[in-house]
């Protein structure tokens, strides 16, 4: 079983935990599913849950480098050095990337208004990137976005090989296979 979940912000990608955060539990009823990968609790969007452990590698283990695509809001007009240098890739203090698949992209209007809201700043434009990676380090869209002058406010997985959001809501489930 392969079951889609588009992770709301502030949820946790586990089934339990000790501080009462909101975790997975309150989203997928399915026994026995766990997730293939994570995102982070501040992180939306797309998120695999399989009761397969060889599928679950697949899609996680970045030998197979099944391609992640992440909708991104930085903070600041992004210009396209920016671009080119997170598609030769970056230098972060665990040593550089892989190059990404990157480019300027809008605010789509399927988007849904996230809970708390990204913080505004009148002077100060956002502007939005898609990014596609095939490797996976703890935070790395947001240290790439940062290591290039642009920090993330809004970091949305859209996609993980062949499966994507398709206009799954926030805290809905669908199974995929």
């Amino acid at each position: 079983m392969l079951i889609a979940l588009n992770k709301p912000y502030g949820v946790l990608c586990q089934f339990s935990d000790g501080d009462g955060r909101p975790t997975l539990a309150a989203f997928v009823k399915q026994k026995d599913v766990y997730p293939a990968g994570r995102l982070d609790h501040d992180s939306e969007g797309l998120l695999l849950l399989t009761d397969d452990g060889r599928l679950a590698h697949k899609l996680t283990d970045p030998r197979h480098k099944e391609p992640k695509t992440y909708l991104v809001q930085v903070d600041g007009q992004v210009t396209d050095d920016a671009i080119d240098a997170l598609r030769r890739g970056v230098v972060l203090n665990d040593g550089p990337t892989l190059p990404a698949h990157a480019e300027h992209a809008s605010e789509p209007e399927w988007l849904w208004p996230r809970d708390p809201p990204v913080r505004f700043r009148k002077l100060i434009p956002t502007s939005w990137l898609r990014i596609t990676l095939r490797e996976g380090r703890n935070r790395q869209v947001r240290r790439m976005t940062a290591a290039v002058g642009f920090p993330t406010l809004r970091l949305i997985r859209e996609r993980i090989g062949p499966y994507a959001l398709d206009g799954l809501l926030p805290g809905s489930t669908r199974i995929v296979g």
